[in-house]
Order: structure tokens, then C-alpha cells, then sequence
């Protein structure tokens, strides 16, 4: 039996010495550098019809340009 995800599920994880913040909720997943509010976000349905990789690229270009 598994349980339904009604709140933010939030986690740490390490990359390459990087602290980052995954947060799981309803509607998809968003990845940040610890206390860094902008992050790569994917949604459910864009992971489910295919469209993650194009919803990944347009989000990690979009969040470069912002950091420059």
C-alpha cells in the first residue's frame, strides 16, 4: 500500500560537495541550492507526457541567465 502525497516531502542531498534541497509535493519535484529559493522545478504531468527533458532545458537556461 503506498501514501498518498498531500504535503512536502523535502530532503537533502549532497552533489559534488553542493548541499541542494529536493522538494516532493502534489503537483512535481524542485531541486535548489540549500537556502536558494531558485531551482530547477519539474512537474508531474511534464515527467509523464515526455516533455521533461524539453521542461528541464527551458528551466536550467532560464535560471543561468537569471544568476548572470
Amino acid at each position: 500500500m503506498t501514501t498518498m502525497l498531500d504535503k512536502p516531502l523535502r530532503r537533502e542531498i549532497d552533489i559534488e560537495g553542493q548541499a541542494y534541497t529536493v522538494v516532493l509535493d502534489a503537483t512535481g519535484i524542485k531541486i535548489a541550492r540549500k537556502a536558494h529559493r531558485k531551482g530547477i522545478e519539474l512537474k508531474w504531468t511534464e515527467l509523464v507526457n515526455g516533455d521533461a527533458a524539453v521542461a528541464a532545458a527551458l528551466n536550467a537556461s532560464s535560471s543561468a541567465n537569471a544568476q548572470e
